[in-house]
């Protein structure tokens, strides 16, 4: 038994340091290329750096960090190659749960569905789209969750890590917001009618169109000279 799996005190320190990296990847606080100080990040947390290690390794194959030239690691960048790898395998796994989730949700998931919308819904009006996209995450999982593929859950779970990074720095517009809202809730009706072709209609053009967005975002900074 490894010394991860065999002390929960150990596994403990992991998970804090896990989720401490990790929110600073996303919200950006450690951005594209960053190198890791692993002995930093641990005298930061108070911890030693053994957890500090096993918690990088785990964000490494999670995909968010990566080798860099000097063998160290760096916070991963995205390609629009990569967006696109991203974009077919998340396109998969939600078809594989819309489909299934047509045949089993149940009406008590259908309403957490429901109330995930109006949570959204008053995220728009308050221009708040940070928990917007919280919001748009779970919503994606809990329809995994509700198809009863908790591996599909996990992996969406993963999945959501690269599409933050990929938004990172790129504001939409309130209208954008509310169109995306306008999408979930056809998918959500499509669920409710047991409608396996419209719920997968609906899912496409609501993939399709936010990689349409983070595209036309990109061209616009680009055109203006503005990094992400």
């Amino acid at each position: 038994m490894s010394e991860l799996q065999s002390s929960p005190s150990r596994r403990s320190l992991t998970d804090k340091a896990y989720d401490h990296v990790r929110g600073e990847i996303l919200r950006g606080e450690l951005p594209v290329g960053t190198v890791i100080a692993e002995a930093k990040l641990a005298d930061e947390l108070g911890i030693s750096k053994t957890p500090m290690r096993q918690a990088l390794q785990l964000l490494r194959t999670e995909g968010l960090l990566e080798v860099g030239p000097r063998r160290q690691l760096i916070v991963r960048g995205f390609s629009a190659g990569h967006r696109n790898e991203v974009l077919r395998i998340r396109e998969a796994l939600e078809e594989i749960a819309v489909e299934t989730a047509c045949r089993v949700i149940t009406l008590e998931q259908i309403d957490q569905l429901q109330l995930t919308l109006l949570r959204q819904k008053r995220t728009v009006d308050a221009h708040d789209e940070e928990e917007f996209l919280v919001l748009d995450e779970e919503f994606h999982i809990q329809i995994a969750r509700g198809a009863n593929l908790p591996i599909v859950a996990q992996l969406l779970e993963q999945m959501r890590g690269f599409a933050r990074l990929m938004r990172l720095g790129r504001t939409q517009p309130p209208e954008h917001l509310q169109d995306i809202l306008v999408e979930h809730t056809r998918i959500v009706e499509a669920l409710e009618a047991r409608d396996v072709a419209a719920a997968v209609r609906a899912l496409h053009d609501h993939l399709h169109h936010w990689d349409h967005l983070l595209t036309a975002t990109e061209v616009g900074e680009a055109g203006s000279g503005a990094t992400a």
